[in-house]
C-alpha cells in the first residue's frame, strides 16, 4: 500500500479522498489555485502546494506543475478524482513515465472510452446493446442531418468526449438542427477541445440506470449493482438512488453482466460506471462509460457498506478486489442529492458569492453530509457551484425519503441563493415519491415544481420583528454595561410613550412591496398587526443564537441572519428574504431599468450578435454568454433598437450588469 498519495483535485471530493486516505493510515498531499489558498481540503490535507492561478487552465489543469509537485513532497500515487484530469490519457501517460502511480484504470481504458463513437464501437463488438444512431466522422451538417432525418425526430446531438451535459442538444424538429449543432459545437471544443459529434435516436421516456463496475489487475471484475440518475436538469443529474426503484433481479443481472463485458472489452482496472438508458419495456442501450469514480459512488456506499476509495486505493496498489460478486448484496436504500448554488427559478443558472451562514443537517446512520465548503468560504465563478452532496438511508425507499426530507427542511444556507427548496419541493413530489420518473420528469412537472413564488407568510414576518426587538435589547443592555449606569431609562427599549400607546411601526422591503407591522409593546410580549390578524408574540434567542418564539401560542425554532439591514429568515425548511426599511433616510430617484438586458449569471460574452443602431424582432439573439462551460444566449425582449453595447466577445461579467440596450419602437 503507498505511504503517500498526492490528489489532483479540490472541494468536496479532495475532502471525501483524504478522510478514507486518514483512515487507513495513507498521509495526503493537496494542490491548490490562488482562489483556493483557504479551501478546506488544504487545511484537511497533510501537506498542501499552491500550483497556480484561480483558473483551473492554470492550476488544477496543469499536470506538469502536479507532477513536480509529487517529485517534491515524495508522493507515490495520484487521486484524480473526477473532473479536471480524471479521465486524461496524457495525465496517465506522463505519470506512468515518471514512475507515479495513477489510482484509475490503464492508459488504454480511458483512451477507448474518451470517444462516444469510438466507445459505441467496442461496445458494439462486445454484444452491449446500443441506441441507435451515427457515430462516425463525417461531422459536415449536411451529413448529420441526413443521419437524424434517417433515424426520425427527436435526435440527440453529443460531444464525442463529453459528459455533464456539455456540447449536448435534443433537436425535435429539422429546421432546429443547424443551430443546436453549431451551439454543440462551440460548447464542446470550449469544454473538452474536441468538437467531434455524433447523433443518436432520443428516447421520450427512458430512465438513466447506471452500473457501479470495478476491476483489478488480476483479471477480477465486479458489479456494484445499480444507481437511478433518472431526475436531472440540463442532462445533469439532480437525484441519484439506490437500488434503482422497480428493479427486478433477472434486470439487474442482465444490466450488470453487460456492464462487467463492456469493463472486460477495454482491459478495465479500479473504479468505473457504466450509463445505460433503460426503456419502458426494459430493453436497455449503452451510453457511456465514465472510467473514474462517479460523484453519487456514495450511495452504493451506502447499500453495500463498501468504501469505493479504498478499493481504489487497494487495486492501484496491486491487491485483488476485496471482495467477489456472490459475496456483495443489497442493504437498504439511499438517495443523494446535489446542494448547488445555483438559481432553479432562473434556468438553474449557477450562483455565486460567499456562504455567511451555513448550517447542514447533523450526520448520522441515517445522512451523510460530503462537502469541501465551511461557512465564510467563496462559491466563485471559477468552478463548479456544489455545495455538498447530501446523503441518506433508510431500509426502505419511504424511510429514505423521509429522512431526506427531514434534513433538506434543516439544511441552512444563507449568502447565495440555491436549490434547496426546489429538491425538498420535488422530493415531496407524488409522482416521485410513487417513482413515476423518466429523464423528463423535471419538464413535465415544472408548473408543480417551480411554484409561483408567495409573499411572505405571517410567521417569517412576525419573526424579523422578533429578531429586530431582541437585537436591539440586545444593544442597548451592551450599551447600558458600556456607560456605567445600567439603570439609565435612557436605555430603555420598552416604547414607552406619554399619553399614547407604546407602539412602533417596522418597514421591510420584499420585491418590489414595501410591508409595514405595528408593533404593541406589552408585558408579555409584543402584539404584531400582521397581514392576516393580530398576533402576540414572544420569545428569546438561544445558545446556538436560534431564535425561540412563541406565535400566538404555536412555539417553533427559527434562524435570522443579519448582514446590515438583510434579514434571512430560515423557517418551516424555506428562506425568506427582507430589507429593513427606514422611510425617512430611503434616498428619493428611481433608477432607469427600462430597456435594458442584464446578465443572469457571471461569465463571460462569447459573442456579440448584433451592432449599435440595429434593428431587433422580439425574440432575437443578441448575446450568447458562456458560465461553468456552459451557453447562455441572450433574447430581445421586445422589437426595437440596439441603443448601446457595453461589452465585447471575451469580456468577463458579473451577474446583474447591464449588457446592452434597447430602445423600443
Amino acid at each position: 500500500m503507498f505511504t503517500k498519495i498526492l490528489i489532483a483535485n479540490r472541494g468536496e471530493i479532495a475532502c471525501r479522498v483524504i478522510k478514507t486516505a486518514r483512515r487507513m493510515g495513507v498521509k495526503t498531499v493537496a494542490v491548490y489555485s490562488d482562489a483556493d489558498a483557504g479551501a478546506m481540503h488544504v487545511a484537511m490535507a497533510d501537506e498542501a502546494y499552491h500550483i497556480g492561478g484561480a483558473a483551473a487552465a492554470e492550476s488544477y489543469l496543469c499536470y506538469d506543475k502536479i507532477i513536480e509537485v509529487c517529485k517534491q513532497s515524495g508522493a507515490q500515487a495520484v487521486h484524480p478524482g473526477y473532473g479536471f484530469l480524471s479521465e486524461n490519457a496524457a495525465f496517465c501517460r506522463a505519470l506512468a513515465e515518471n514512475d507515479i502511480t495513477f489510482i484509475g484504470p490503464p492508459v488504454g481504458a480511458i483512451e477507448a472510452m474518451g470517444s462516444k463513437s469510438e466507445a459505441k464501437k467496442i461496445m458494439e463488438k462486445a454484444d452491449v446493446p446500443l441506441v441507435p444512431g451515427y457515430h462516425g466522422d463525417e461531422q459536415s451538417i449536411e451529413f448529420m442531418k441526413n443521419e437524424a432525418d434517417k433515424m426520425g425526430y427527436p435526435v440527440i446531438l453529443k460531444a464525442a468526449a463529453g459528459g455533464g451535459g456539455k456540447g449536448m442538444r435534443i433537436v425535435w424538429k429539422a429546421e432546429e438542427i443547424e443551430d443546436a449543432y453549431e451551439a454543440a459545437k462551440r460548447e464542446a471544443i470550449k469544454g473538452f477541445g474536441d468538437d467531434h459529434m455524433l447523433v443518436e435516436k432520443y428516447l421520450t421516456k427512458p430512465r438513466h440506470v447506471e452500473i457501479q463496475v470495478f476491476a483489478d489487475q488480476h483479471d477480477n471484475v465486479v458489479y456494484l449493482f445499480e444507481r437511478d440518475c433518472s431526475v436531472q436538469r440540463r442532462h445533469q443529474k439532480v437525484f441519484e438512488e439506490a437500488p434503482a426503484p422497480l428493479m427486478q433481479n433477472d434486470l439487474r443481472a442482465r444490466m450488470g453482466k453487460a456492464a462487467c463485458n463492456a469493463a472486460r472489452a477495454i482491459g478495465y482496472e479500479g473504479a468505473g460506471t457504466v450509463e445505460f438508458l433503460l426503456d419502458e419495456d426494459g430493453s436497455f442501450y449503452f451510453m457511456e462509460m465514465n472510467t473514474r469514480l462517479q460523484v453519487e459512488h456514495p450511495v452504493t456506499e451506502m447499500i453495500t457498506g463498501e468504501d469505493l476509495v479504498e478499493w481504489q486505493l487497494r487495486v492501484a496498489a496491486g491487491q485483488t478486489l476485496p471482495q467477489k460478486q456472490d459475496d456483495l448484496s443489497i442493504s437498504g436504500h439511499a438517495i443523494e442529492v446535489r446542494v448547488y448554488a445555483e438559481d432553479p427559478d432562473n434556468d438553474f443558472l449557477p450562483a455565486t458569492g460567499t456562504l455567511t451562514h451555513l448550517r447542514p443537517p447533523q450526520e448520522s446512520a441515517h445522512v451523510r453530509v460530503d462537502t469541501g465548503v465551511r461557512e465564510g468560504d467563496e462559491v466563485s465563478i471559477h468552478y463548479d457551484p456544489m455545495i455538498s452532496k447530501l446523503i441518506v438511508w433508510a431500509d426502505t425507499r419511504e424511510g429514505a425519503l423521509r429522512h431526506l426530507r427531514k434534513a433538506l427542511n434543516e439544511y441552512q444556507v444563507v449568502g447565495l441563493t440555491t436549490n434547496i427548496e426546489f429538491l425538498a419541493t420535488l422530493a415531496a413530489h407524488p409522482a416521485f415519491v410513487n417513482f413515476d420518473v423518466d429523464t423528463g420528469f423535471i419538464a413535465k412537472h415544472e408548473n408543480d415544481l417551480f411554484p409561483k413564488r408567495e409573499h411572505i407568510t405571517d410567521d417569517a414576518l412576525a419573526l424579523a420583528c422578533l429578531d429586530v426587538f431582541i437585537t436591539r435589547d440586545e444593544e442597548a443592555q451592551a450599551q447600558a454595561d458600556w456607560s456605567g449606569d445600567p439603570f439609565s431609562p435612557w436605555h430603555s427599549t420598552s416604547g414607552f410613550r406619554m399619553n399614547d400607546d407604546n407602539h412602533h411601526e417596522l418597514y421591510f422591503v420584499e420585491g418590489d412591496d414595501i410591508i409595514t407591522v405595528t408593533c404593541h409593546y406589552r408585558d408579555e410580549g409584543y402584539v404584531m398587526e400582521l397581514p392576516g390578524g393580530d398576533v402576540l408574540v414572544r420569545g428569546e434567542r438561544d445558545d446556538n443564537g436560534d431564535l425561540a418564539a412563541d406565535l400566538g401560542g404555536r412555539r417553533m425554532k427559527a434562524t435570522v441572519v443579519r448582514h446590515g439591514d438583510n434579514l434571512e429568515i430560515l423557517v418551516h425548511g424555506r428562506a425568506h428574504a427582507l430589507k429593513l426599511f427606514d422611510p425617512l433616510a430611503a434616498a428619493e430617484g428611481q433608477d432607469e431599468v427600462s430597456g435594458s438586458l442584464t446578465s443572469p449569471m457571471p461569465g463571460k460574452v462569447v459573442s456579440v450578435l448584433v451592432e449599435k443602431d440595429q434593428e431587433v424582432k422580439e425574440g432575437d439573439s443578441l448575446m450568447i454568454l458562456e458560465a461553468m462551460k456552459m451557453e447562455h444566449t441572450i433574447f430581445a425582449p421586445m422589437d426595437g433598437v440596439v441603443a448601446d453595447i457595453f461589452f465585447n466577445a471575451g469580456d468577463q461579467l458579473e451577474e446583474g450588469v447591464e449588457l446592452l440596450k434597447l430602445q423600443g419602437e
